[in-house]
């Protein structure tokens, strides 16, 4: 059971990074992180390069740590397909947040229903992992008829609670993303 609440729970974890990524009206640094910059020869994540900052609602910032790599950076960021247009300042990037149009939000609150989907997947895997283990127990006498329809339950249980989860988490980035 313990397995199968810590792999249910990475489905949770997933799914509110994906979330994060998500570009609400409203910066968020999180929005920069998973962005890969060209650096010394390899991909690197933005983390690597520098510090990224909110300041204000509609600004992120990056304060590059090596004057090289700003040019690197703001490709990387203007490439990233987020729709920012960074402006370089010395080693600090700015890059402001446009204001999300009423098409994009519905663009986006579906991209987050897609990514919840994954998750309910990912959750629906685990319990049938673990239904198939519970019917090999039981097979090979190791657990008795009632123990497998007992643990069955809790198994069922457990599901329950990480899809309604994940629901409530989707609710959530839904109302933060259509909110004007």
């Amino acid at each position: 059971m313990s397995d199968i609440n810590r792999r249910m729970d990475g489905a949770i974890e997933a799914v509110k990074k994906d979330f994060a990524g998500l570009r609400t009206g409203r910066a968020s640094t999180a929005l920069l992180e998973p962005v890969m910059v060209e650096a010394y020869g390899s991909s690197m994540p933005m983390t690597s390069v520098g510090t990224i900052g909110a300041p204000e609602a509609r600004m992120l910032t990056v304060q590059v740590w090596d004057k090289s790599m700003v040019a690197a950076v703001e490709k990387a960021i203007r490439n990233s397909g987020l729709g920012l247009n960074p402006s370089p300042d010395g080693q600090l990037i700015r890059c402001p947040i446009p204001p999300l149009s009423e098409e994009r939000r519905q663009e986006m609150a579906k991209i987050a229903g897609k990514y919840a989907e994954q998750a309910r997947v990912a959750v629906r895997n685990v319990r049938r992992d673990g239904m198939d283990e519970l019917k090999r127990l039981e097979k090979d006498g190791e657990i008795s008829k009632d123990e497998h329809h007992s643990l069955s339950d809790d198994v069922q249980k457990v599901t329950d609670e990480h899809i309604k989860m994940i629901d409530e988490q989707l609710a959530k980035k839904e109302e933060e993303i259509m909110q004007v």
